[in-house]
C-alpha cells in the first residue's frame, strides 16, 4: 500500500478520489467454491495508507443489493458485504483482526487470537473507523436490479497495534466480498482459500500485505 499522508485531511466523501490517484489497486476475484457458489461480483479495492490508518475504497458491481443490518457489530456479511483481514506479524497468522462493512458504512469488527477466541471491539474503536458509503446510511431490505455501489474506510493503525516509524510494515492478510442472504450469495476473496465450504478464517490463506515507507 502506497503512502500519501494527505489522505488525513480528506473528508470521507473525498477519499476515493484521492485513492485513485495514489493507491494500489486488487481485484476480489477468487470463485474458491464455484460449485456452491458460482456467483462472481466485481469486486474492486483500492489501498493506500497514511502513516496513521490504513484507507480502502471498494467498487462493487452486483444484481442484488441488501443492507439490514444497520447497527455496528451486526452481522453484516449477511448483506451486501466486504470484509478485511489483517494479521499485524507475519510470525504469527492466526493473531488477527476481521473487519466487515456493508454497503451502508455499517462495521463489524473482532481481535481473532491463536487459542480460536475473539474479542469484538468496542463501540468506542468502531467510532474511530471513517468511513462513507455511495448509497448512503439507511437501511433496506433487499433489491433487484444492476447496481454499482462503493464503500470508503480509514482504519486507525492503532486498532491494530501498529506504529508507523518511517519504514515499510508487513502484515499478513486478506479482503474478501460476501452476501450471505441475498438472492446470489457468493464468497470472493483476494488470496485463494482451498476448504470445502465458505470460510474466510484461514490465517494460512493470507497473502502479504506491505505498507510503504517514507
Amino acid at each position: 500500500m502506497p503512502l500519501s499522508a494527505a489522505l488525513d485531511t480528506l473528508s470521507p466523501d473525498e477519499i476515493a478520489g484521492a485513492l485513485e490517484e495514489c493507491g494500489a489497486r486488487i481485484s476480489v476475484d477468487s470463485l474458491n467454491w464455484p460449485d456452491l457458489f458460482p456467483y462472481r461480483p466485481l469486486t474492486v479495492i483500492t489501498a493506500a495508507h497514511s502513516a496513521t490508518a490504513i484507507y480502502l475504497d471498494v467498487l462493487v458491481r452486483c444484481n442484488y443489493l441488501r443492507a439490514e443490518n444497520y447497527r455496528d457489530n451486526s452481522p453484516v456479511s449477511e448483506d451486501s458485504c466486504v470484509e478485511f483481514f489483517f494479521a499485524p506479524n507475519p510470525r504469527q497468522p492466526a493473531d488477527y483482526y476481521s473487519f466487515g462493512v456493508n454497503c451502508i458504512g455499517v462495521i463489524r469488527a473482532s481481535h481473532h487470537l491463536p487459542d480460536g477466541t475473539a474479542q469484538p471491539l468496542s463501540t468506542e474503536e468502531l467510532a474511530t473507523i471513517r468511513r462513507y458509503a455511495s448509497v448512503g446510511t439507511r437501511p433496506f431490505r433487499e433489491v433487484e436490479g444492476s447496481f454499482i455501489w462503493s464503500v470508503s474506510v480509514a482504519i486507525p493503525l492503532e486498532l491494530l497495534g501498529i506504529t508507523f516509524q518511517g519504514k515499510e510494515i508487513r502484515m499478513n492478510g486478506n479482503f474478501n466480498k460476501c452476501a450471505a442472504l441475498t438472492s446470489q450469495p457468493h464468497y470472493l476473496s483476494w488470496s485463494p482459500i482451498h476448504s470445502d465450504k465458505p470460510d474466510f478464517h484461514r490465517p494460512e490463506a493470507f497473502a502479504s500485505i506491505i505498507l510503504e515507507g517514507e
